[in-house]
């Protein structure tokens, strides 16, 4: 307790016990005013010289880096785009390309089994023509045979139904009148 009664009367005549705030005591308005100005000074002197070039440079960086950074976008983006381009038309030849292979070996493919069908044709022609020849001589063998064929059952028909023979000129003559 002593120490706060000392403290307090040691603090009272150290300002003059009257009472006032020392920054509302119109006694010393003057002086506050002159630091107030020499501080201001400073600090305006500081703000001007130092810290606003200061900011004013960065700024400056930011923006020329910013600007850097557009014009680099934009180049990759041209970049970009061309590759695209270049990608969408090699595509487009390729596939062109592709169609062009594919239709060639179609063709090629249509003229090989042409040429085997015609092949083929040709070969079934000669046997149709082989075959047509075979069955013509078997037919006109057949036919010279009939005649043949025809005096002999007409022997035998007579033999069975008359009971006696006919002579084979007689046969030939009439199977010959028939057939023609």
């Amino acid at each position: 307790m002593f120490i706060s009664t000392a403290f307090a009367a040691t603090e009272e005549a150290a300002h003059g016990a009257t009472g006032v705030f020392p920054p509302f005591d119109p006694s010393s308005f003057a002086s506050q005013l002159l630091w107030l100005a020499i501080t201001f000074g400073i600090f305006y002197y500081l703000m001007s010289k130092v810290v606003i070039p200061r900011i004013s440079g960065i700024l400056g960086v930011r923006r020329d880096r910013i600007t850097r950074d557009l014009d680099e976008a934009q180049r990759l983006k041209e970049e970009s785009d061309a590759a695209l381009a270049a990608y969408e038309q090699e595509l487009t030849e390729a596939r062109n390309s592709a169609h062009s292979i594919a239709q060639t070996s179609k063709d090629k493919a249509k003229a090989e089994a042409d040429e085997k069908r015609a092949t083929s044709e040709a070969a079934l022609n000669e046997k149709l023509a082989a075959s047509e020849k075979q069955i013509a001589t078997i037919k006109a063998k057949a036919l010279g045979e009939v005649d043949g064929i025809a005096s002999v059952a007409v022997a035998e028909i007579v033999k069975e139904l008359v009971g006696g023979s006919i002579s084979k000129a007689e046969i030939d003559k009439a199977v010959a009148a028939v057939t023609r």
